[in-house]
């Protein structure tokens, strides 16, 4: 368990916070790409900021902060021009770096003035990649945007994005993803007992609750995070689920999947008590099928309650943001009883106050990159579509994969929450 301190320390998210100040060595996702297409401008928090994402008529993509320099007005009401964002309010106008361009009265009266060279506004450089918008909010020069292939490759690849957002702190989001036996109990056992109060049959659930126990888990301190293994059910130490297993990405990404169906889990801080979680779904076709370009990344909205106000624990995604939602808004580690089953987490929770300290005496932690390059992490499964068993195993050569890619390339931004089952 950890001290008051210690929680406060790893949760605490703000400005001039130690994790916070950490995370702010990182590019995060705010926002799927396509939100922008549909509505110009998003009021968007993030590491405890309030700011106003938007898109310009050129199509620049800003990130400023939300509140008009001159009477405080909420910009993300403001008006997208050719080369910035207007507030409605008086017609000041920011451009994506903050800086004030225009103040239409105060032009008028003064046109040799210089006012407007004297107001700028917090701005955030933003890029896009793999149907999301990424920020990078900490001390310049920016490190570049990291490329996982299974965001950024595009050859024979086509992604659909899932995103919502979870009222609890960050870190019991990613303590999930070092916490390997609750796949058999929440994902298992849970979820068939609760398909089958619902009247329905979760042959997922099922599947998993019946499989079989953990035998033996494992956690390795590695390149670019910690590799989860295990063994259980009827796997031996033989199975690329010990010998290879799948990574934690330092600081907030899961990556896991399998059979060419592959995910990256984010666990962005929108502030101490909320989280913005963006799954990105990558399908891997094999290279003797013509894959299109996908122009667009379809997105999707998960509510995380029932309409009777009850957590959804229908899916997998869904029990999970139940259980990080169960444990209150900051769970209290103070209070803990950790067991074997928490290798992962004690292990994690070091990981980050290591690369805390090593942020604090001048040093770049784990995964600040400097050149733009593909990267790759192994896991187990790894493969195209039909060439490997696994989630995807009825999606074979022939019509089965051309009717998936139609079904995807056809696929627009969808606003309402629906179910899907990760």
């Amino acid at each position: 368990m950890l001290t008051p301190q210690e929680n406060e320390t790893l949760t605490r998210v703000g400005p001039g916070t130690p994790m916070g100040e950490l995370m702010r060595r990182y590019w995060h996702p705010l926002a799927a790409a396509g939100e922008l297409d549909e509505r110009p401008t998003k009021a968007v928090r993030l590491l405890g900021e309030d700011l106003v994402l938007y898109k310009d008529r050129s199509g620049t993509i800003g990130l400023i902060d939300r509140l008009c320099p001159h009477r405080r007005v909420d910009l993300s009401y403001g008006i997208p021009e050719e080369r910035g964002l207007r507030c409605m309010y008086h017609g000041w106008m920011m451009d994506e770096t903050g800086q004030c361009i225009e103040q239409p009265f105060e032009e008028t009266v003064h046109p040799d003035g210089r006012f407007k060279e004297r107001v700028k506004v917090t701005g955030y450089p933003v890029q896009v990649l793999g149907g999301l918008i990424f920020t990078y909010m900490g001390p310049l020069p920016a490190p570049a945007l990291p490329h996982w292939d299974i965001l950024a490759e595009t050859k024979g690849v086509l992604r659909e994005l899932f995103i919502a957002e979870i009222p609890a702190n960050w870190l019991q989001c990613m303590e999930n993803s070092v916490d390997p036996v609750h796949l058999e109990w929440l994902h298992g056992v849970y979820g068939a007992y609760i398909a089958r109060l619902d009247g329905r049959f979760d042959v997922v659930a099922e599947s998993v609750a019946t499989y079989g126990r953990h035998k033996e888990i494992g956690f390795d301190v590695a390149e670019r995070g910690i590799i989860k293994r295990r063994v259980y059910g009827e796997t031996t130490k033989e199975s690329p689920k010990w010998t290879v297993g799948h990574p934690l990405i330092f600081p907030n990404i899961l990556q896991q999947g399998g059979g060419g169906r592959f995910f990256l889990q984010y666990r962005v801080p929108i502030d101490d008590e909320h989280t913005w979680h963006a799954e990105v779904t990558s399908y891997w076709f094999p290279d003797d099928v013509d894959v299109p370009a996908q122009e667009t990344v379809p997105y999707q909205f998960m509510t995380v309650h029932n309409p009777d106000g009850t957590l959804r624990s229908d899916d997998t995604i869904a029990q999970d943001h139940a259980a990080w939602i169960l444990q209150g808004p900051i769970m209290d580690r103070s209070m803990e009883r950790l067991g074997e089953s928490d290798r992962g987490l004690i292990m994690y929770r070091q990981l980050l106050a290591d690369q805390l300290r090593l942020m604090e005496e001048g040093g770049e932690p784990l995964n600040v990159f400097r050149d733009q390059t593909l990267l790759h992490n192994d896991q187990e499964g790894w493969g195209a579509l039909g060439t490997n068993s696994g989630i995807d195993e009825v999606a074979r050569y022939g019509s089965a994969l051309k009717e998936q890619i139609a079904d995807l390339l056809s696929k627009t931004s969808v606003q309402a929450s629906q179910q899907y089952t990760a």
